[in-house]
């Protein structure tokens, strides 16, 4: 069976729910208008995510692109169960305000009052809303190199089908129950590997034929407390899948790894079942080291 991308989902707003799409344009930065959107603490500017506010998997998000052929967007919609939904211009001009992601201190646009009282309203504590402005750069240093706007590590988050599959298969032999990928939140999913965790082993990789875009590993992710929590009801429901992934999948620095980061080595176009080719592998005792999200 030929590898293929079995899944698509873009984040556009940092830690809220994914955006199942069919195609995407893959930027330096990772899938287009991935991370686009941060929500901070609206006295210190410090990220929110799902380890502190786990109904953030809750509230969805849905962009309003520009029009065809044109980068970006001009809105963006916010639902969460019990609220009316909220939309908000997006402003790329707005008043700037500091913002921290994880060790990372820098600049985002404030997307107006009416957005944060809903947010503050929804999460139960003063909040903003601010978006990556077009002369953001936020560079990590790694393997290749990589630019994102607000993601905790690198653009793109790989995973496979198989390595999901022998977590489960492992989760049953402990009795407990299967956990979806969403879970683990990755951009991109490949169907048709093997053997699980090939996606740590990868040194570069292409997506798509002429026009698509080439990945190049950078390092393992290791998993924060966000797997515990069930993306469909925003609620904590540890300890399972950590606990299972803890007995064969531990960092060499600590915790436990799912999935890998990668860098945008070409940009392009990608789109469901386009296939996924290996085109070098890491020299084996090479794999990247496993890195924690800053």
């Amino acid at each position: 069976m030929d590898a293929v991308v079995a899944e698509l989902v873009c984040y556009p707003v940092k830690s809220c729910a994914g955006v199942p799409v069919a195609s995407a344009r893959v930027l330096p930065t990772g899938l287009e208008h991935d991370r686009r959107f941060v929500i901070v603490d609206a006295a210190s500017g410090t990220f929110l995510s799902q380890r502190t506010y786990p109904a953030m998997a809750c509230i969805q998000p849905e962009v309003i692109p520009c029009g065809p052929g044109v980068t970006g967007l001009t809105g963006l919609t916010l639902s969460a169960p019990g609220h009316e939904p909220v939309t908000v211009d997006v402003d790329p001009e707005g008043p700037r305000r500091a913002v921290t992601v994880h060790s990372w201190e820098g600049i985002g646009v404030d997307q107006g009052d009416s957005v944060a009282a809903w947010l503050g309203d929804v999460l139960g504590t003063p909040v903003r809303l601010v978006a990556a402005p077009a002369d953001i750069r936020r560079h990590r240093a790694g393997r290749y190199g990589s630019w994102s706007h607000f993601a905790d590590a690198y653009p793109v988050l790989v995973a496979s089908q198989a390595s999901l599959d022998e977590l489960i298969a492992r989760l049953g032999e402990r009795g407990g129950e299967p956990v979806p990928m969403t879970r683990f939140r990755p951009n991109i999913v490949v169907s048709g590997w093997a053997a699980p965790h090939l996606e740590d082993r990868v040194d570069r990789l292409a997506i798509g034929g002429n026009g698509g875009a080439e990945l190049g590993f950078e390092r393992e992710c290791v998993r924060c407390t966000i797997p515990l929590v069930d993306q469909d009801t925003g609620r904590k429901a540890g300890p399972e899948p950590i606990r299972t992934l803890a007995t064969y999948r531990r960092a060499a620095d600590g915790g436990v790894t799912f999935a890998a980061n990668y860098a945008v080595l070409a940009p392009g176009e990608v789109a469901l079942g386009d296939s996924v080719t290996v085109r070098s592998w890491l020299p084996e005792g090479d794999r990247g080291k496993a890195v924690r999200p800053s």
